[in-house]
Order: C-alpha cells, then structure tokens, then sequence
C-alpha cells in the first residue's frame, strides 16, 4: 500500500458532550451510515437488550450511561474513521482528557432545549488548549428547544469560538419541518410525505414557490433567519476551522436520525488528516515520518470477560505499524513485540496485520504497559508530551469481605488501577489498601467491577476528602504521620501525604518547613 496515501485517508476524532446530550446516539448512527453495524441500539432500549454498539461493559448496559471510552472503526466515502466515544460524567472526565489527546479533532454534542451544560464548558476547555478542530452537532430538533440564534450566541458568549451555521432548523419539536441547508443549497425534509427528502435550490437560493413548503410559517421564519445570518454573520472559513477559531455548526436529530448523514458528509469533507504531536523536548513528529512511532494513552482490562484479557490502546503518530514487529519501550529502554495487535468496532473486534499514523490500535497487554508510554522503531529519544493526570479529591479504605480469596483482590486491584481511573495508595507502615478517585462513582463502578469481573466482594469505607503531597524520600520520617496526615505510598512506593484538609496541611509546613509538598513525584 501506499502509506503517505493511506495516512490522509485518515479521520480521527472524539465526540465530547455534557451526559444525556445524545452523544453515543449519535456515535452509533455514524456506525450505521459506515455499514459498520444493522441498526442503532440507543440507550434507552433496556427491555430490548439493544443496548449502545459503543457501551460494552455490563454497568453501562445496566445504568444507560457510558463509563469508558471506545474506539470504532468503519470506512466511508474513501476515508477512514476513527470514532473515540467519550464518557459525558464528570467523574470519568480523566479518562476523557487522555483521549483527547489522541484525536485530531472533536465532535461536540450540545442538546437544543439546555445549550452549553458544565461538562461541555470543561471538555471544550481541553479541545480548546490543544487547538483543534471542533465541528458542533446541536441535537434534539425533534423536540421543543431553545431559539437556534440564542444558541449560536451562547456558543460563542460562554466558549469564546466563533460559530458558523451549516443548516438551520425550519420550526422545532412538534412542528419541526426540517433543516435549512446552507452549505449543499436545499431543504432537508423531515417527514417527507412523497419520500421527496431533499429539495435543491434554484438559482436564486428559493425553491420552487409551487411546493406546499412554500406556505408554512415556519419555512417563512427559517428563510428570515437565513437572510439575516448570510448578510451578518460569520462566513465559513476552513483555514479558521482547522485552527479551532470557528466551529461549523449543525442542526439535527440523532434519535431519528436525521441530519445525521449530512453531517457527516460535510464533517469529513474538512475534519483534519492525522496531525504531528510533540514529545516533551517540544519536536513534532510527523505522520509522514517513516519510522513508527505511539503513545499509550489509555489501559482496559477485560474487554473480553472471556479471557480476562487487558489492552493498551495506542495512537499511531507515525509510519506504519506490521504484525509482530519489534519496538522500544521508551520509558524502560526495552523491546517488546507487537505481535497479538486488534482494531476495534466497540466489543467486536478482529487481528490486525497493518496500520498507519492516525489509526488506534489496541496491543494486548500483560503487565508492560502503562498510560503515556511512548513506543517507537526509529532514533525518538524523547518521549511524547505526558498526558493529563488528576489528583484525586475521594478516598475509601478497601479491604475484601472473603479473606480466603486474597488472590483475585488483589489481582482485581491491580488491573483496575493500571487503567487509571482508580488510584491506589497503601498506609507506609501496616500497608492498608486505600483508593483515590475525583468522583464518586468510579468508586461504584470499580466495586461492580470487581464483584463481576473479579468474584471478588469488598468492603469499602469511605475516609473523605484529602488532599494528597509527595515528599522527597531523603524527607521521609515516619513521625511526622498522624490522624491528619496520613503517611502512605502510591502504586510505585513513592512516599507522600494525606492531609484532612488545607488547615493540616499549613500546620505542617508551619512544623516541618525544610520538607518539600509536591503536588506530583518528582526525583
């Protein structure tokens, strides 16, 4: 194959959104328009079984919500996509931030009736500070929202982006006719009643005044604000777009599936190629580069409950990934083998021989790998940029309910923590598991987990609100712990500091003002 050919065929991109905004809805139509599955399974489906393609841990399937991120892949229309779909809740937005970094541009799913929501603000946030490409998809038309031109205001009065609308809505909820389409000069019919969906424009941007359109109110009031957005808004510019300067903003249903194809039509006609990311020395690797070259930037563990099996998802940077080829490890100097390599269409997926910058692919993995790993064939003596970490804010003491079955606790301990959702701390001297996390429930997720996963019951005590320091091992006196500091070790027996709050903290640092807090481990 030829690969520099092969590399700009390449599309891969996240959809971020607040929970509940239609997004892994709108992930599974692109999956049925990429021929990639029969039928959409929306989340609502709990009777059916037909539960989300992208949802396929048993406490997605159960809670309707989406706890991890997942990569599909599917060709259309001479390109090949790449979907990673991203957990909405907060509690999970760590897992969302890495895979931000292994996108070249983001989707963002905004429900018509609420506008920008929280977790929206914060993800857009990340998108932002990376400058890449953001396309918009505003969701729900086929119920009652908010004014389109309020919402394009908000888009860029609370995230600070010029918008440009590609379509626009012709009336709303029940009385939603259809979508305005600025960009393909035609009128998208909801519910076309002689299976005529799409109408084209004549020569002067109207259709024909015969049509029964032609007379509704609604069309009138669409045509109004089609005028008034042509003459004084923003003009599509993709040189802005591909800077992440303005975002192209579409209307539509993600539950009807309508306006669906047309986004995605128009999404890769100017979603980006793969980009070049940088190491931490600031070089950019090319994608065109021919030596291979990745990073790790996320762990799971049995995604395949059967063989209890754990994957490291990798982002190729650049040239060419071959079966069973040889890499260097950069973090140990070591070489590992690539032999058992999978791509993915969420829980199927299938052996893969070859792949270029921009794919995902996903290595198994017994123990070797860990989140922002960089991997390389080439003279890459530096690793990637790291990855985004957050302090935990939760922490619970565990300890398992069945003594006798020590093993799997800790092996249940283990994997989950690697994947790094879940911290793991142990108290310096007695060695008393504690779990750090920023939400609640990742706590809750990782008690399922290892009750399903594992045939392991816990028992979970939750010990509050910390914050955590690490302190340089030359500092460490094991006097210094009390009730309101505890002195502990995270996974890699770097020591560090409980503190119960702000005031313990200045309190030691008021007692002991030659140990240094640091909010990470440094050497």
């Amino acid at each position: 194959m030829n690969r520099a050919e092969e590399i700009k065929k390449r599309r891969t991109f996240a959809i971020i959104s607040h929970p509940d905004a239609g997004k892994t809805t709108i992930t599974e139509q692109l999956l049925k328009f990429g021929g990639a599955i029969r039928e959409a399974g929306t989340v609502k489906a709990r009777k059916t079984g037909n539960f989300a393609k992208s949802d396929w841990m048993d406490i997605e399937k159960e809670r309707g919500i989406s706890v991890t991120s997942s990569v599909m892949q599917f060709d259309y229309a001479g390109k090949r996509v790449n979907i990673l779909d991203t957990p909405g809740h907060e509690d999970f937005s760590e897992d969302t931030y890495r895979t931000l970094m292994a996108v070249d541009a983001a989707v963002m799913v905004i429900d018509s009736a609420k506008g920008i929501e929280a977790q929206t603000k914060k993800l857009f946030q990340v998108v932002k500070r990376r400058g890449i490409p953001v396309f918009t998809f505003i969701n729900k038309l086929d119920r009652d929202g908010r004014e389109p031109l309020d919402l394009l205001s908000e888009l860029e009065d609370i995230l600070g982006i010029a918008s440009v609308p590609m379509n626009w809505p012709i009336g709303m909820g029940k009385n939603f006719q259809g979508l305005y389409d600025f960009y393909n000069k035609r009128i998208e019919v909801y519910q076309p009643e002689n299976g005529e969906r799409f109408i084209e424009f004549d020569e002067n941007g109207e259709i024909d005044a015969s049509h029964p359109l032609t007379n509704n109110p609604f069309y009138a009031q669409a045509m109004e604000d089609a005028e008034l957005l042509l003459d004084a808004g923003n003009e599509f510019d993709e040189k802005k777009v591909l800077a992440g300067q303005l975002t192209p903003v579409f209307f539509g249903s993600a539950l009807t599936d309508f306006g669906v194809e047309t986004f995605l039509n128009t999404f890769l006609a100017y979603a980006p190629e793969p980009n070049g990311h940088k190491t931490v020395e600031g070089e950019i690797i090319d994608p065109l580069r021919e030596e291979f070259s990745g990073f790790v930037f996320k762990i799971q563990a049995n995604m395949d409950i059967r063989h209890r099996d754990r994957i490291a998802f990798v982002r190729i940077v650049s040239g060419e990934f071959e079966r069973g080829m040889g890499v260097k490890l950069l973090r140990t100097g070591k070489q590992v083998k690539l032999s058992n390599v999978t791509q993915f269409m969420a829980e199927s997926r299938e052996n893969v021989e070859n792949a270029v910058a921009g794919d995902i692919i996903g290595v198994y993995d017994t123990g070797t790998y860990q989140v922002g790993d960089t991997l390389t064939t080439g003279k890459l003596k530096t690793p990637f940029e790291p990855l985004p970490t957050f302090t935990p804010e939760l922490f619970m003491r565990v300890t398992a309910k069945n003594v006798m079955k020590q093993k799997s606790f800790q092996k249940g301990i283990e994997q989950l923590v690697q994947e790094g959702a879940i911290q793991l701390y142990k108290t310096y001297t007695t060695g008393e598991i504690m779990l750090g996390a920023v939400g609640q429930l990742q706590f809750e997720v990782f008690k399922h987990r290892m009750e399903n996963e594992y045939n392991s019951e816990i028992i979970m005590t939750p010990l509050g609100s910390k914050t955590v320091r690490w302190i340089k091992p030359e500092d460490l006196d094991e006097k210094m712990s009390s009730s309101r500091n505890i002195l502990a070790r995270d996974r890699f027996d770097h020591p560090l500091f409980l503190f119960e709050n702000d005031f313990a903290m200045r309190w030691f640092k008021d007692k002991y003002p030659d140990v240094e807090l640091m909010e990470q481990f440094s050497v």
